[in-house]
């Protein structure tokens, strides 16, 4: 595997287990919302999206490259190897490799654009929690202010 597919795979493994770390259950969106408002986070997000679109711009050229190289090597029945036996088989690895940088260079784009939604969701999940509650405190003093009135108006009326 070149340098440049060993990178990408590396980029893979590493977005997996993101993803699978942002999806534990027993870790709260608070919590993620901490992590992300976090100061270093918030430095490495300030310049998060040029190198997002960078990353994203090198993944396609990277996935457009695999889906050539898949084709480059898959015209073996229009290609007479009749003459050299050994050279079926080697078109054969250059097309396993070609497909397997394909799946690659594919499934790390989804999970970078998987993990980008993932991370804004559990911050958007966060804010609603925290609003949630803020109105369940509004709607109990609310509550506990109009039970107060009632109260004071059925002594009045007695």
């Amino acid at each position: 595997m070149s340098l440049q597919w060993m990178a990408v795979a590396t980029f893979l493994y590493v977005e997996v287990f993101f993803v699978l770390l942002l999806c534990i259950p027993f870790i709260s969106p608070k919590r993620w919302n901490k992590v992300f408002k976090s100061r270093l986070i918030q430095t490495v997000a300030l310049y998060g999206n040029t190198s997002f679109m960078v990353v994203l711009a090198i993944l396609v050229f990277l996935l457009i490259d695999a889906f050539r190289e898949v084709r480059k090597y898959s015209v073996t029945e229009k290609v007479d190897l009749t003459n050299n036996p050994t050279a079926v088989e080697h078109i054969h690895m250059k097309l396993f490799r070609a497909q397997r940088n394909q799946y690659i260079a594919g499934f790390a784009l989804l999970l970078c654009l998987l993990l980008r939604r993932l991370a804004t969701l559990l911050s958007q999940q966060a804010s609603l929690m925290a609003s949630n509650e803020a109105f369940k405190k509004q709607a109990e003093g609310a509550s506990a202010a109009a039970k107060k009135y009632m109260e004071d108006n059925e002594l009045l009326q007695e």
